[in-house]
């Protein structure tokens, strides 16, 4: 059953017309991501999913009762109190659960209320446990963990956060009320890597629906299975993940502009006919042919090639307006050479970066550096020999000091210890993660004309590569949008001779087109590239080698190879490791069972002689209770132990068992214990 239905639906402001004929259904279990340029009302399309915004046409139906999570890209949530007050408020009804079982437990003790209240009680309990009232505090540190939050965070006052912070931990309490379907514009922008990719894994395990806006395309990959691409008046459904989507849509459009071609070639050689037959013998059939070919020609023009060629004519007649019956020969010879073909092209970043003379083989070498601030070490780099051609990609949590180094490569920032040496013959381009190359108070001319001494018309020309058009030129820098900024300092970076790229994020607020088209140039540019960027499809790409800052040793590691194989190799190792912690762990288990088991029955034998009958037998219930939940995990225990006792060649299916098999190892640790409790 679907979850909600979307018919025909269009949304305009005033005369101008965002978006129309967008039509999908999402049901249990999808995960759609809506990817299309910046500005084509994407985030207008979730906003009436939820019922903010009203659309100008069609309709939205939501299943009854379905309950819609929503994060939004702006930090306007409302939530008060601290971190964990926000989080826990969603389990406020455990609390009141809570309660009842404690009264229930004081009145157990009373003979004549026993057996009624053991009977509620055990009722009630069984279905707090099912629904998760003992472990939903694990549920909240595991869920803020993961987005990226330590302990210390948990008593921040959220009056104090960052407008990231407030985003992060309004997800986490998004997660954590598990509403049947998530609607996610940009969940990403203010995780880092391994916040992301821990919420890839949870989205993985999730049972509701999902509709993702995002620009992250490795995220779609791993969180999407299907893909809803929006044009101007259009749009595409698109099964499958990311990757498959760019595959099918190649194919598609492949296929769509094949029929185009022998489609309008057909049409043109039937004029061939009516003009060398409307004025001889064959008269009456030219001009039938011609008034025939005058009603295709508008429908294709109205409703397009492909839907025109599905449909008999009496159901096209109803969908077009014909304005004449008849054509005259050369108008509609020049029509059908006008037709448009049905692959749409959008205006595209034009990008162009301009190369030195090449550069010395050591273009940055360093020799015992400890990166920092007078008050503050960061962390310690081992000695690095980038060379000509090379491509780094520097990768680590948010605030681990990526862009420090970049900056202490620069000089801008002494090292603490240590030096950086750069080669022969550099020249440097630097893009800088908050746009400090651009002047607030300048308009988008006036960066670029004080840039290059140009005239406002050859700079108008050349913002026009860059996706700024008519009054765009003349804006604030201060009132640009994040993607415009960027597309602002790409088009500085573009205007400068290099051959060492110093790149923070350049892919931030960049939509998809455009950041494919920054990864092409990227990876034809012939010298050096030295990259900090949270966009794993781009060091995928691109990066021949990987540093990456370890803040829990506080120092860079580096890796000769691409981002999926370092993935690969750490997941290989941590199922390693964790098969042999399972190994040991089931010793242990052995072994204390072994001992604790005699001790019990000798604790079991030493009931005081005053215990009432009652007690004994609210005292069995629960060891009865305890031992059927200690026979249960050590079932479930069993059968993962044999899954990792046969591995699969699937690293990320070994890793799933371990977290699993940790997980029910440490609810049985806490099982035993309340076994051993009960017997002493």
């Amino acid at each position: 059953m679907s979850l909600i239905t979307v018919n025909s639906l269009s949304k305009s402001y005033g005369p101008t017309d965002i978006f129309s004929g967008v039509s999908f259904s999402v049901v249990k279990g999808a995960r759609m991501a809506i990817v299309g340029p910046n500005g084509i009302g994407k985030t207008s399309l979730m906003r009436i999913l939820i019922g903010v915004d009203e659309p100008t046409s069609g309709s939205v139906a939501r299943s009854k009762g379905v309950r819609i999570g929503y994060l939004s890209q702006e930090a306007d949530f409302q939530m008060t109190g601290t971190l964990w007050d926000a989080c826990e408020s969603v389990f406020e009804h455990f609390k009141s659960e809570q309660e009842e079982l404690h009264r229930l437990e004081g009145l157990m003790s009373d003979p004549d209320q026993f057996e009624a209240a053991m009977e509620r009680y055990g009722t009630l309990q069984e279905e707090f446990e099912r629904r998760g009232g003992y472990t939903y505090i694990t549920k909240i540190r595991q869920v803020l963990t993961g987005l990226g939050f330590s302990e210390a965070d948990y008593t921040l006052d959220l009056d104090h956060l960052s407008g990231g912070q407030r985003t992060r931990g309004f997800l986490a309490r998004l997660l954590l009320e598990d509403p049947d379907i998530l609607l996610l514009d940009e969940p990403t922008n203010h995780l880092d890597i391994a916040a992301v990719e821990w919420l890839e894994g949870y989205l993985s395990q999730w049972e509701g629906a999902a509709i993702i806006i995002s620009h992250d395309r490795f995220f779609l990959d791993k969180a999407s299975n299907a893909i809803l691409e929006m044009f101007p008046g259009a749009t595409e459904n698109y099964r499958g993940n990311y990757s498959a989507y760019l595959k099918q849509r190649v194919e598609r459009m492949a296929r769509r502009q094949e029929v185009f071609d022998a489609e309008k070639e057909k049409l043109q050689k039937e004029m061939e006919y009516i003009r060398k037959n409307v004025a001889g013998q064959n008269v009456l059939q030219a001009k039938g042919k011609l008034k025939r070919l005058s009603r295709i020609i508008q429908a294709i023009e109205q409703i397009g090639m492909e839907a025109a060629l599905k449909q008999k004519w009496i159901e096209t007649a109803g969908e077009i307006s014909v304005t004449t019956s008849i054509l005259g020969v050369d108008e509609a010879g020049r029509r059908i050479n006008a037709l448009q073909s049905p692959v749409r092209q959008l205006p595209n970043l034009h990008l162009r970066l301009n190369q030195a003379a090449r550069s010395g083989d050591m273009v940055i070498r360093t020799e015992n550096l400890k990166v920092g601030f007078s008050d503050k070490f960061l962390f310690r780099s081992p000695n690095i020999d980038l060379r000509r051609g090379d491509c780094a990609a520097l990768i680590g949590p948010n605030g681990a000091g990526k862009s420090t180094f970049l900056k202490t490569i620069l000089g801008q920032i002494p090292p603490l210890e240590g030096e950086v040496t750069l080669g022969e013959s550099l020249h440097i381009g630097y893009f800088a993660q908050a746009h400090e190359s651009l002047d607030p108070q300048k308009s988008v001319i006036e960066e670029i004309s004080y840039a290059t001494g140009w005239v406002p018309q050859k700079a108008r020309e050349y913002l026009g590569k860059y996706l700024f058009s008519g009054d765009d030129a003349f804006k604030k820098v201060s009132m640009l949008s994040g993607g415009e900024r960027g597309r602002l300092a790409l088009a500085k970076l573009a205007l400068q001779n290099t051959n060492l790229l110093l790149l923070d994020e350049p892919t931030n607020h960049l939509d998809i087109p455009s950041q494919e088209i920054l990864e092409a140039v990227l990876d034809d540019y012939e010298g050096t590239i030295l990259l900090v960027t949270h966009d794993r499809y781009l060091v995928d790409a691109i990066a021949t080698q990987i540093w990456e800052i370890d803040t829990d040793e506080s120092h860079l590691i580096i890796f000769k190879g691409i981002y999926s194989q370092l993935k690969e190799e750490r997941e290989k190792d941590l199922a390693r490791r964790a098969a042999a912690q399972v190994e040991k762990e089931s010793v242990v288990v052995k072994d204390t069972r072994k001992k604790d088991a005699p001790k019990a029955k000798s604790a079991n034998t030493k009931a005081s002689p005053e215990q009432s009958r009652r007690e004994e037998k609210q005292k069995a219930a629960k060891m009865q209770k305890v031992e059927k939940k200690i026979a249960e995990l050590e079932a479930q225990l069993a059968e993962v132990s044999e899954k990792l006792a046969h591995p699969s060649k699937d690293a990320g299916e070994v890793v799933k068992f371990a977290k699993e098999y940790d997980r029910v190892q440490k609810e049985m640790d806490a099982t035993l214990a309340e076994w051993e409790t009960l017997q002493g």
